[in-house]
C-alpha cells in the first residue's frame, strides 16, 4: 500500500522548503549597499587541511554602515582567511591589523549592481531547478504506484495535479524573493 498523499506532499514540502532556504542563504551573500555578516558567511577557507566555512575560523561582525570587520581565532589562518576574501570575487580589499581584518565595502557602482542582479538570477534559477526536481521525484513515485496498481487512474491523476499545484506555489516563491532581492539591490 502506498503511502498517502499528505506524507508525499508533506515530504515534497520539506525538500521545497530547504530550496527555498538555499536560495535565501545565497540572497544573504549578496551585498546590497548595508554591511552584513551574510556577506562574508559563504567564504570557505584553507584551513586544518580542509575547506572550512569562514564562520567556524572567524568571528565576522559589523563594523560601520559600509565596514565589516572579522576577528580570526587562529593567528596562524591570517593570511588565508585575508586572501579568501580578497579571492571570493565580491569586488573586496581586506585589510590586516593582527588577528582583525577590517573589510571596507566599496559603494556599488551600476555595473556591480547589475552583476549582483545576474548571480541573483543565476541563484534562483538553480532553487527553481532544484523545486522541480523534487517535483519530478514526487511524479515518479505517484506513476510507480500507479503502474503497480496501488492507486486508481482518477487519485494518480488528482495526486500529479497536487504535486503541480505545490511546485507553483514554490517556483512563486521563488520569484518573489528574486523580485525583491532584486529591488534592494537596485535600490540606492
Amino acid at each position: 500500500m502506498p503511502a498517502d498523499l499528505k506524507t508525499l506532499k508533506q515530504d515534497l514540502q520539506r525538500r521545497m522548503d530547504g530550496a527555498l532556504e538555499t536560495l535565501k542563504r545565497e540572497f544573504a551573500g549578496l551585498r546590497t549597499g548595508r554591511a552584513s555578516p551574510a556577506l562574508l558567511e559563504p567564504i570557505r577557507v584553507e584551513a586544518y587541511g580542509g575547506q572550512q566555512p569562514l564562520n567556524q575560523v572567524a568571528n565576522i561582525s559589523v563594523g560601520g554602515p559600509a565596514m565589516l570587520s572579522v576577528q580570526v581565532w587562529d593567528k596562524s589562518l591570517v593570511k588565508a582567511v585575508e586572501s579568501a576574501i580578497r579571492e571570493a570575487n565580491l569586488g573586496l580589499n581586506p585589510q590586516t591589523e593582527g588577528q582583525v581584518i577590517r573589510v571596507p565595502l566599496p559603494p556599488l557602482t551600476e555595473q556591480r549592481r547589475n552583476d549582483l542582479v545576474k548571480a541573483a538570477h543565476r541563484y534562483a534559477e538553480g532553487a527553481r531547478v532544484a523545486i522541480r526536481a523534487v517535483r519530478r521525484d514526487g511524479m515518479e513515485q505517484i506513476k510507480a504506484w500507479d503502474k503497480k496498481h496501488e492507486i486508481s487512474e482518477d487519485d494518480s491523476r488528482r495526486w500529479h495535479d497536487e504535486v503541480q499545484k505545490l511546485t507553483d506555489q514554490y517556483i512563486r516563491k521563488v520569484d518573489e524573493a528574486l523580485h525583491e532581492k532584486e529591488k534592494d539591490i537596485r535600490h540606492v
